[in-house]
Formats: structure tokens, sequence, C-alpha cells
């Protein structure tokens, strides 16, 4: 169970680099559809690949943002309530509000019909967030942030409401215009952008990639915390004033997704390409 694709990945990147972007899409369309084309999954193997997917995920978006808890930690708190002794009580409240708006996040993509809403994007905070901050979940920031490492400078708290809004329109409006794991991409680091939260912003831009990402039927996409820098880099380069670029955000979320298509097929028992 804890032997997860964030443990599995390294130097995918140097192994798939040289590809192009629709190169590294179509890759990724295929698994998909080799998976697309195996038997109907009974009910008890989705609960229990939703299990192992809500574990993977939440030790490695929460890994990526400084939480100490191990993913045989992560799974011991979520699936048995136990905390792990001389561990910081915040990292457990994280990994709980994480396993929480990720089971809203199945909620939202298995309901039809479907389509990013501002109130889905609040709750997904709100989940995320309430236990370690209650005043500031689900709720936009009134105050100015700044991101370390990095020159570039978020919006002013009065821009969010509205730049909020504007998002919401623009990834809708772009829904099957561009390749979905495109699009994901892209809405990921959109958001990462606006920042629209005090805390919680990476966590909640990942959810809702995946959120994009399983719609159009991929699977649960995990950022390996041993690529923490190489993925934090791209954002860097997708935010710089000068010549900024996302062609190596969106290849690198490619990557990933590839990764867990792989992860599908070995759980599945499905011969991959």
């Amino acid at each position: 169970m804890v032997n997860t694709i964030s443990e599995r990945s390294v130097g995918l990147s140097a192994r798939q680099n040289f590809m192009t972007k629709q190169e590294l899409f179509n890759k990724a369309d295929q698994y998909k559809k080799n998976i697309q084309a195996a038997h109907p999954l009974k009910p008890a193997e989705v609960k229990e690949l939703d299990a192992y997917f809500k574990v993977g995920l939440t030790y490695s978006s929460n890994a990526i943002e400084g939480n100490i808890l191990t993913i045989s930690e992560t799974k011991v708190l979520l699936e048995d309530g136990l905390t792990a002794g001389g561990k910081p009580l915040k990292d457990s409240l994280e990994a709980i509000g994480h396993a929480k708006a990720y089971d809203f996040m199945l909620l939202i993509v298995r309901a039809k019909p479907f389509e990013i809403t501002e109130h889905i994007i609040l709750e997904l905070h709100q989940l995320f967030y309430e236990g370690i901050d209650k005043e500031n979940a689900g709720k936009y920031r009134d105050i100015s942030v700044y991101i370390t490492g990095t020159d570039y400078l978020p919006p002013e708290p009065e821009q969010v409401p509205l730049l909020m809004k504007e998002y919401v329109a623009k990834v809708n409006q772009l829904s099957g215009t561009l390749h979905p794991i495109e699009l994901a991409a892209l809405a990921h680091k959109w958001l990462v952008d606006i920042h629209p939260y005090v805390d919680g912003n990476g966590r909640i831009a990942r959810l809702l990639m995946n959120l994009l990402l399983m719609h159009h039927g991929y699977g649960i996409v995990s950022i390996p915390p041993v690529l923490r820098l190489e993925y934090i880099e791209a954002l860097r380069i997708s935010q710089r004033s000068n010549q900024p670029e996302t062609e190596s955000f969106i290849k690198l979320i490619a990557e990933f997704t590839i990764e867990t298509q792989k992860d599908y097929c070995r759980l599945l028992r499905i011969k991959a390409n």
C-alpha cells in the first residue's frame, strides 16, 4: 500500500524530458485508453483504489509544503485514526483536512453535470483548512501574502474576488479547447498565481488539478516530494517577470500523469505499452 508513485518516480523527467508536450499527451492518452478498455471495476475495487490514492496524494501534497509525516504515518492516521508520536499536531490536522477535501473532490467529479465553480474551490479550502484555522477556512484572504524563494508578488487582497470570478470563467471556457492535461496544469498554475488564501494555496491547486484530470478520465496525479525542487522551479519560471514560460510546467504535469497511468496499470494488472 505505501509503495506509491511518490516513492518510485525518481528520474522520470530524465527519462521523458526529451519528449515534446504533444508526445507526452499522446503517451498519457494511450495509457488511459488501455485502462478504460480493461474490465469494469467492482465497487469494492473502486473503494480500494480511492483509499490507496487518498493516502498517496495526501502524503505527497503535504510533504511538498513541509509536512513531516511519512507515508506510513499518513496511512495509519487516515485509516486507523492514530497520530504519530513526536510529530507536530498541525501536520496531522493537515493530513485529516486534506483527506476530507479529497473525498469531496471525488463526490464532485462523479456528479453530473460537472463545472468548476467558486463554491467548489472555496469548499475544498474549507474542508482542508477548518481544523487548522477556522477563521480563514473557505475565505479569500484579506491580507497581502508573499511567496518565499521567488520575486513574484501575488495580487493585492482586494483584487482576489474579481480575479477568482475571471479564473473560473476562463477554466470553464477553455474546457474542450485545450488538451485536458494542459488545462489542468494551467488551472493549477493560475490558482497559485492568484494565491487566494492565506495558506493552503498549493494543496488546493493540486486538488483542483486532479479534479479536472479525473473528470477527463485520468487518475490521481501526485507530485513526488523527491521532485519538489523541480516542480517549484517550473512554477517559478512560469511566474517570472522576464520571459515567463509555462511549457516546462505543463510537461512536468504531463510526466506525472504518465507515471500515475503506469501505477493504475500496475495495480489493475493491465499490460502497459
